[in-house]
């Protein structure tokens, strides 16, 4: 790519945007550089906002033209795992969320709601409380204002019934890599009048939505999302175990919980630190600046001041009033109390806990801020997450547990895991938390990360999400038939190679 293409490119998107539609300031490309993650920032070649699906053809085309590189984000909130960072230096940064943000529908009736890439968890929820608060979405723990699109494209989750963001949305608009639109489900009919497009997910021919999760296949413009009509109540519930060895009893506890779907909300099985880390600085990081893990004596004294556990269990009953959650309750507190190590802690006593507060929040589909403070646990703001997973069996919950807190005690880091359980996997949110300022602790935070990943790899588990610092690294530990497959799809839908190449290592 070289500047003559790059500057008739800009041009052409200039004349088809207009001067709204193209930033190259310095400052701009500087911010869009910038994350959290243990490489240096990614600088592109300037920025552009379409504010159309047409204008995302005109972008797509002006690429193919001039053999342009473009890397397209939504609101680029993913911190940790690239944020509007492109995947390679010099590509164009295609900013949908700034000006292709709006509401495209809600459906009262069916309970769903068609966004464009720019909605936010929190534009949605506001929407939805001014309309009544009848319906609720399915929130992540992360910023607010992520956007919908950009997390459900990249397999992110929250945690009510209707936790997998991508398996509850039904309906894409996308721009492939020749400018043409696609349209999936029911939105693939001819026709201008659509009843079913974004109701039903399993129409006519294949299915071709999971092509764009996690590709670089073409650019999304809307999708339809499935809401839940908000229950009259939500109880939480929440239980402290004091030592790292049982999460295998809790994982085997949550196990036939869910497997008989008895909790309708995934559980939030949080270590000490993922829930204290949120709350402040560590307070060993001074006096080792940062060569050391925190001591055991330190995650000691951390628990007792915030009233929490090695690990705490968090998860919530729906129903028609207090008085019908009881009885639940009740059967999860003598269903948790078998082993004697316990501690439970009720919904109305756990708001004095605000790690706590995030899970209610969580469970009730509402954005919340709290988890950002995770940013803070050292100084400079560096952030990975490391996402794999485990059955839900408690000795290889253990056995990954021993795994990954050596690594990063090996590596002077603090071990900081949530995983979030369901009836056979549960997701393990490893954050990273690293001086970014400090290229000793980059390089650190970057061995940690290729060890563990390499480690859990080693024992037959791979990540569900990446940081696109990593996105090459994970795909060459794929097998070589899955790696074929993904670039054969890649030439057939994006033949000029201009949407995103590297993203997901593909292309």
């Amino acid at each position: 790519m070289n500047q003559t293409s790059l500057e008739s490119f800009f041009s052409d998107v200039g004349r088809a945007l207009g001067t709204a539609g193209v930033n190259r300031s310095a400052e701009t490309v500087r911010r869009y550089a910038e994350h959290t993650m243990a490489c240096g920032d990614i600088v592109p070649s300037g920025v552009v906002y379409p504010a159309s699906t047409a204008d995302v053809q005109a972008i797509v085309r002006a690429a193919g033209r001039h053999g342009v590189a473009l890397y397209p984000v939504s609101t680029g909130h993913n911190i940790g795992l690239g944020s509007k960072a492109a995947a390679r230096a010099g590509q164009v940064v295609v900013d949908l969320g700034y000006r292709m943000n709006r509401i495209l529908e809600i459906h009262d009736k069916l309970a769903y709601a068609v966004v464009e890439p720019g909605v936010s968890y929190q534009m949605l929820y506001d929407e939805l409380v001014r309309r009544g608060d009848k319906l609720m979405l399915d929130v992540t723990s992360g910023p607010p204002q992520g956007g919908m699109i950009g997390n459900a494209l990249d397999k992110g989750a929250g945690y009510t019934p209707y936790f997998d963001h991508f398996g509850f949305s039904c309906g894409l608009e996308v721009v492939l890599g020749n400018g043409e639109v696609l349209r999936t489900g029911d939105g693939a009919l001819d026709s201008a009048t659509l009843a079913n497009w974004h109701t039903s997910k399993y129409s006519f021919g294949p299915i071709l939505d999971g092509v764009f999760a996690q590709s670089n296949y073409g650019i999304v413009t809307r999708m339809g999302v499935w809401l839940l009509p908000r229950p009259p109540v939500v109880r939480s519930f929440h239980f402290t175990f004091p030592d790292d060895s049982d999460l295998g009893t809790i994982v085997d506890l949550c196990r036939p919980l869910k497997m008989s779907n008895f909790v309708p909300t995934l559980f939030r099985v949080a270590n000490d630190l993922y829930l204290c880390g949120s709350e402040g600085e560590s307070p060993e990081y001074a006096a080792s600046g940062g060569e050391r893990s925190i001591s055991d004596e330190g995650r000691r004294a951390l628990r007792a001041k915030h009233g929490l556990g090695a690990w705490t269990v968090s998860g919530a009953f729906y129903g028609p009033s207090v008085a019908a959650t009881e009885p639940m309750i009740q059967r999860v507190r003598e269903h948790f109390g078998q082993g004697g190590k316990a501690t439970y802690i009720d919904h109305a006593d756990a708001p004095r806990h605000a790690a706590l507060q995030v899970a209610i929040n969580a469970f009730s589909g509402v954005p919340s801020l709290g988890e950002l403070g995770l940013l803070k646990w050292r100084p400079g703001g560096g952030n990975l997450w490391f996402l794999p997973g485990t059955p839900m069996d408690g000795a290889v919950a253990n056995e990954f547990q021993t795994i990954c807190r050596r690594i990063y005690e090996a590596h002077g880091l603090d071990y900081m895991v949530m995983n979030v359980c369901g009836p056979r996997f549960a997701r393990g949110l490893h954050v990273l938390a690293f001086n970014r300022e400090s290229a000793g602790e980059r390089a650190r935070a970057d061995a940690c990360y290729r060890a563990m990943s390499e480690a859990v790899a080693g024992r037959g588990v791979f990540v569900g999400r990446a940081p696109i610092q990593y996105h090459d690294h994970h795909m060459a530990q794929t097998m070589a038939s899955y790696r074929d497959t993904c670039g054969a799809i890649k030439s057939a839908l994006d033949p000029a190679g201009v949407i995103a190449p590297g993203r997901y290592g593909i292309g």
